[in-house]
């Protein structure tokens, strides 16, 4: 017998002790030995130890009782399923016994082994066979009329298999539904309830057919009118099954909601309540079923809203109109006291159905206008009701409408109008809730507060003439010594958003009450009522003397009280973390706004700063504070603390935590700019020996912040040049050859070697840093172009340009050199690419006119056979012509139209031109170039096409009220090449910042569209392309085009049989589809619209297409699965209606074995599919209830029992595209 058998031989014999002690004990250390995962039973312990456990459930003591229950848990998974079986039976069994704590000690033992079965394909068939006997025992202690507390303990059980294990049950469903809609017209209401929410549990995994069984029969039993209380379970039931099984109950809508309509007229406020919960969970689950019975609905809603019977509010507005507050508030205290009827249920009609209006507003943005129209009136006018609760809906219901009108405040119409109403609104709303700031109720004034404050948020700007009447409500809620602290919290919330919004001289008259009951709040024990008072400390500082503009206010009877509330928390070392952090920042916020008025405080609070900075915990917020005090104008003096301060600053440059770094730098900068005389060698020194190591490739934006210091550095402290040569120039040299310089970080480096020339430093002139730069392209053993990045040629040619700028004479004698190693033969392939990029950035400022031979070196390197040397010349040409366009675009022009062979190059340098210069500049000459570029644009190369249409849409920026109506004439072209470079200029006329051109495309954009009708298939094609780049630019161009587009936008995505063609490849047959571009287009559509327009999207119509795309190319399957994971995280609701179409195709992908015997490309575009679908499934199975899907579940079982598919579901889990489905530029 081994250890742990004879422990616990040892353990069931205590357990049979008279002494309850000693039952209790062995008990215990049972369970403490069933959860260690070591433990193995042989067959007669594990038989001894249930029948021992199921025999202590009859014991006499209930804690003994309890510990049985407890250990019934952990030993299912330890066990086999024979014993398993037994537990199960004897607690069935026990659970219809006549002993009353019997059966509830056995409900509970049952609910334990329940919650323990493996969900998991592991242990499915005992899950499956013990679910299978609980079930048939529960169905008939269902049926046991007489007994009530069995019925409602099998009712629990069963809610609990239903809701854990319903797919285990699949076979049991049907007489399971039969005997719960059998319990819907008990006598008892405990019953009926129970019963609801068990089908709630069994509906979303049922199959289809008895889904329609179910509400057939609710449907059928309402339309025989039966008994009222009959009518509300029904009612309730239907509703549960709405918001459980969600868009399945959809196609019955039709008939279910006029009859709930119909019952919402018959007088029961029960039943009242019931229906619009009804229409509540119908709205929310199925908004596109019930678009026609919206409107009825909402007229009900707001019909019921003020359904009120028992009250005359109008005798109350009299009364208040004619009494002071104070009044008001006993009198209010009065009217409640005089009309609380218990009877009285029409509060719950009236919350119900705001609710409901609630649910319409969060599901139906689309009708935002005249919810603002019809509802948002009712909604403020209801602000004045008497219940607590129903109130607090009525605010959650207006926020929910303010909340609609805030995501998308940009130039849209429809928001513009929302805004407009919702302004005119304002006035009504702070009329009604300003009173109700000063309500006893807590609930009501956070409510309040709640609303006023989204109001602030999506107006901002707008309550500035009512601040006067709020000012009292917000010091009532500060000062009231029955505030909570989460009113007081919400109180200050909505002062700090009303100070941030709105212009400073507002509040002037206002800050001598303001800020006592805020400087109190400060001082407040609750951390978190001090953290949100120095956040609004923070905003009355900067709007007592803001320092963009100057103010009249007089600071000074305000100073010394702010500092010193500020003061006492900074000083503090035992306060909470957020506390010490607000204090800090709020503190630079007074020194930088009012430290000249702090006179002998300032340097003990700087020293305060100073000693802060040594500790890790507060450094970085001190950091940030100090940057604020540097770059006040008032000229605060640091000088005290820099000796010390400066050095440990340059320490955090080395620590390994990046947000520090940045924020350090930006100290360091706005410091050596603004106190640059302080800074001593010794200073410099300690900030230069840490700079080399942040300027490195694999961190381009501090690598940059780090630059544009040494740079400032270079200006103010010449004493720190030979640092600069020495140490950090090389680290600044190998990041210009790095491939990824772009952007701001290339910009701060020109502006280095700008600084760096015009010190006229040694070792640093212009040939020095010249050389420096060129050094490496003229090194006799660089002949190979792979050894220097193509990026490094455009960012070397970009800094000698930089440097020639400041060295303009020098800079004439390097022209003439680097002619010459163009010219000359036995220059390297390198050498002339580098030539010609720096004389083309060189071109853009300086006078070319002496250089007579440039345009035949660069003519002549059109010829090399070098495809970079060309592209380098034509990229010269085009910015010669910048800073020379009087000589050179004629010639561009002329060689244009007489080099044919040249085209594409010259067409190019044209391009640069374009891009390069102002729109002033360009209007003398549109005329020749348009003209000119219209003989081009149909040609039959599809490069010069291309180039064409973007010089065609970069010069219609320059006057597009002239330009924009050719280009549209130009649509009524009969050459289908000729429309495709239209559309295409279109396209580059939409850039994503506005330019003048907007309000000219949004009229006639429409027109363009139209060519997405067009019959030839490439322009279809480019249309599309051109609609991509409008949606993920400027989606307001094409907004109010939508309903007419979307139509043949779908259309794109079919597969067209008559473009799928058979090619004879010597003995093998090639099929070829000449529609898959059209697709992929048409897909990268969709893809953007999920973005820019999901509102605008009826999202099933959508769906269908993505289900056809699931089935369609390899690329266009990689595209709907990454649409898929993002639809799941944008709209799972219309993802889980659908679910059951999508697996198939994803589990088809999944399953998809290729041929043996194919090429290695094939194996590796499967596994890719196969990865991509992987993602997409996992961002479905990330949706709460998608697995109460048969299918869905099904699959997923599948995925854990192969092997293969689930080492690959696995190792997608880390994986961030899963986690969160990035967007992706598609335009």
């Amino acid at each position: 017998m081994s250890n742990v058998t004879f422990y616990i031989s040892n353990l069931l014999e205590k357990m049979t002790s008279t002494d309850k002690d000693f039952r209790f004990m062995a008990a215990n250390d049972l369970m403490m030995e069933l959860q260690k995962d070591s433990i193995k039973l042989d067959e007669e312990s594990e038989r001894k130890v249930v029948t021992m456990l199921l025999k202590l459930l009859e014991d006499k003591n209930g804690e003994v009782q309890n510990l049985a229950v407890k250990c019934l848990g952990p030993l299912v998974g330890k066990v086999k399923e024979c014993q398993v079986e037994t537990m199960v039976d004897t607690l069935c069994s026990n659970m219809v016994s006549n002993k009353e704590q019997l059966r509830d000690i056995s409900s509970m033992g049952l609910k334990t082994v329940i919650a323990e079965l493996p969900p998991s394909s592991t242990g499915l068939s005992l899950t499956v066979s013990v679910c299978r006997k609980i079930t048939s025992q529960l169905i008939g202690a269902m049926g046991m009329q007489d007994d009530v507390s069995i019925q409602l303990e099998a009712l629990d059980i069963l809610s609990d298999m239903l809701g854990r294990l319903c797919t285990a049950l699949v076979s049991f469903h049907q007489s399971i539904l039969t005997s719960l809609l059998a319990q819907l017209i008990s006598p008892r209401m405990a019953v009926r309830k129970r019963s609801i929410i068990a089908l709630g549990h069994l509906v979303p995994s049922c199959s289809p057919a008895l889904f329609n069984q179910l509400t057939e029969h609710l449907m059928g039993e309402l339309s025989q009118g039966p008994p009222t209380a009959n009518v509300r379970t029904y009612i309730q039931c239907l509703a549960t099954v709405s918001r459980r099984g969600g868009h399945r109950i959809g196609e019955h809508l039709e008939k279910i909601v006029p009859m709930v309509v119909k019952f919402c007229n018959v007088e029961d406020d029960e039943l009242r309540e019931f229906c619009f919960q009804a229409f509540e969970a119908f709205v929310s689950r199925c908004p596109k079923e019930m678009s026609p019975h919206i409107q009825t609905i909402i007229k009900l809603c707001l019909k019921y809203i003020t359904y009120d019977p028992n009250y005359n509010y109008d005798a109350d507005e009299d009364e208040d109109d004619g009494m002071e507050i104070e009044d008001r508030e006993d009198e209010d205290q009065e009217s409640d006291d005089e009309y609380s009827d218990d009877d009285d249920m029409s509060w719950k009609v009236r919350r119900s159905s705001v609710k409901c209006l609630e649910a319409i507003i969060t599901s139906r943005r689309d009708l935002l206008l005249e919810l603002y129209g019809s509802v948002a009136p009712t909604l403020v006018s209801r602000f004045k009701e008497r219940e607590e609760n129903v109130k607090t809906d009525i605010f959650s219901a207006f926020v929910a409408l303010l909340r609609q009108t805030r995501p998308t405040l940009d130039s849209v119409a429809k928001e513009e109008s929302a805004v407009i109403l919702l302004k005119k609104q304002v006035p009504t709303i702070v009329k009604v809730l300003h009173r109700q700031l000063k309500e006893k109720s807590v609930r009501c004034r956070q409510g309040c507060f709640g609303l006023l404050t989204e109001v602030a948020n999506v107006l901002p700007g707008q309550l500035e003439e009512h601040i006067p009447v709020l000012i009292p409500g917000i010091i009532y809620s500060l000062t009231d010594k029955s505030s909570s602290s989460n009113m007081k919290i919400d109180a200050l919330c909505f002062l700090n958003v009303l100070l941030s919004s709105h212009n400073p001289e507002v509040f002037h008259p206002h800050i001598s009450v303001v800020l006592p009951p805020v400087i109190q709040c400060v001082e407040d024990p609750f951390y978190k009522i001090t953290s949100e008072a120095l956040q609004v400390i923070q905003q009355i500082v900067r709007l007592m003397r803001p320092l963009d503009k100057p103010v009249s206010f007089d600071t000074k009877p305000y100073v010394k009280n702010i500092f010193d509330c500020t003061s006492k928390r900074l000083k503090a070392a035992d306060i909470d973390q957020e506390v010490k952090e607000r204090a800090t920042f709020c503190m630079g916020q007074i020194l930088s706004h009012l430290g000249d008025q702090l006179g002998a405080d300032l340097q003990p609070t700087l020293q305060i700063f100073l000693e802060r900075l040594k500790n890790e915990i507060t450094r970085l917020v001190v950091v940030k504070a100090l940057t604020l005090v540097a770059s006040s104008p008032l000229k605060i003096d640091l000088r005290p603390i820099l000796t010390e301060g400066i050095p440990m600053l340059g320490s955090f440059l080395r620590k390994n935590q990046r947000v520090l770094k940045l924020n350090t730098i930006t100290a360091l900068n706005v410091m050596v700019t603004n106190y640059s005389d302080a800074f001593k060698a010794q200073m410099i020194e300690s900030i230069l020996v840490e700079v080399p190591a942040l300027i490195q490739e694999s961190d381009m934006h501090i690598s940059q912040v780090a630059i544009t210091l040494i740079t400032c550095m270079a200006k103010v402290c010449p004493s720190s040049l030979s640092k600069i040569g020495g140490t950090i120039l090389p680290e600044v040299l190998n990041l210009v050859n790095s491939p990824l310089l772009q952007g701001g970080a290339l910009n701060s480096i020109l502006e280095f070697f700008k600084v760096l020339v015009a010190t006229k430093a040694s070792n640093m002139g212009y040939s020095d840093l010249l050389k420096t730069l060129r050094g490496p392209f003229y090194d006799s053993k660089m002949t190979d172009l792979m050894s220097v990045h193509k990026q490094s040629y455009y960012s070397v040619a970009k800094c000698v340009a930089a440097l020639s700028t400041v060295c303009p004479k020098e800079a004439s004698g390097v022209v003439n050199s680097l002619v010459q190693d163009v010219k000359n033969p036995k220059s390297s392939e390198p050498v002339k690419i580098l030539s010609l990029l720096c004389l083309g950035e060189m071109g853009r400022f300086m006078n070319f006119e002496g250089q007579k031979e440039l345009k035949g070196v660069i003519m002549e390197a059109f010829s090399s056979p070098n495809e970079d040397i060309k592209s380098a010349a034509s990229f010269a040409l085009g910015n010669i012509c910048v800073g020379n366009l009087g000589e050179y675009l004629p010639f561009v022009l002329k060689e244009i139209s007489s080099q044919p062979k040249r085209q594409y190059l010259l067409l190019h340098s044209l391009k640069e031109m374009i891009s390069a210069l102002s729109a002033e500049s360009l209007k003398p000459h549109v005329e020749n170039i348009w003209s000119l570029l219209f003989k081009h644009c149909e040609c039959a190369e599809e490069g010069t096409r291309n180039i064409v249409a973007e010089c065609l849409g970069k010069l219609t920026l320059v006057s597009p009220s002239e330009l924009l109506p050719r280009l549209k004439k130009q649509l009524s072209s009969g050459s289908p090449l000729s429309r495709s470079t239209v559309v295409t200029a279109v396209k580059f006329t939409i850039v994503d910042h506005p330019v003048p051109i907007d309000s000219l495309l949004k009229g006639c954009i429409g027109e363009f569209l139209k060519t997405l009708q067009d019959p030839d298939l490439n322009v279809r094609r480019v249309a599309l392309v051109m609609f991509n780049s409008a949606a993920h630019n400027k989606p307001s161009l094409i907004r109010e085009h939508l309903t007419s587009i979307l139509p043949h936008l779908y259309n794109e995505t079919q597969i067209r049989k008559d473009l799928v063609r058979e090619v004879e490849m010597g003995p093998f047959k090639h099929t070829v589809d000449d529609g898959l571009d059209v697709r992929k287009a048409a897909f990268e559509c969709m893809y953007t619209l999920l973005d820019s327009c999901l509102d605008c999207l009826d999202i099933f119509e959508f769906l269908n297409h993505v289900e056809e795309g699931l089935k369609d190319h390899y690329d266009i399957k990689m595209l709907t699965f990454i649409m898929l994971a993002r639809l799941s995280k944008l709209c799972p609701a219309a993802i889980v209606q659908r679910l059951d179409r999508l697996v198939e195709p994803l589990k088809a992908t999944c399953t998809t074995k290729v041929k043996a015997g194919s090429v290695k490309q094939e194996f590796e575009k499967q596994e890719e599919l196969r990865r991509s679908a992987m993602r997409a499934v996992a961002a479905l199975l990330s949706i709460s209830e998608v697995e109460k899907s048969p299918a869905m579940a099904d699959f997923a079982n599948q995925i854990r029992s192969n092997a293969e598919m689930a080492s690959i579901f696995d190792s997608l889990q880390g994986d961030p595209l899963t986690g969160s489905m990035e967007s992706m530029d598609t335009s």
